[in-house]
């Protein structure tokens, strides 16, 4: 049965793994992952099965109003079970917010429809290189 943690220390290695080998080259680095996964105003929930982590989701959240999914990952051979869902529930619940913002990958719009929502169109934002 799977079960719902607020995220800790013996998860920290576990989570890094997943998101490895789903080809998040950002979570290799565990110290990074940690500084990730507790800074301020950040909710991660944890799902696990018989001990082991297989899912997790991180938000941020101002506490009030608005919150985004920053990360959420469920194994591929557990989804399809609801863990998804459940995660997105529980961290809507504890953020506080009125809505929550995401930026979608390929192939999950149709998880994110599942839910009361609406579309916009969106970007993501990197730092510019300068010439030195």
């Amino acid at each position: 049965m799977i079960e719902y943690e607020d995220f800790a220390e013996p998860h920290l290695q576990p989570l890094s793994r997943l998101a490895v080998i789903e080809g998040w080259d950002s979570f290799r680095d565990p110290e990074t992952v940690r500084r990730a996964l507790t800074a301020p105003g950040c909710i991660v929930m944890v799902a696990v099965d018989d001990a082991t982590p297989v899912g997790f989701i991180q938000v941020q959240s101002d506490g009030g109003i608005h919150a985004h999914i920053s990360n959420i990952l469920v194994l591929e051979s557990y989804r399809g079970q609801g863990i998804g869902r459940r995660l997105v529930e529980i961290a809507f619940d504890k953020s506080g917010a009125n809505y929550i913002d995401l930026v979608s990958t390929e192939g999950s719009d149709d998880f994110y429809r599942s839910f009361v929502h609406e579309q916009f169109p969106g970007f993501r934002l990197y730092p510019q290189k300068t010439d030195d």
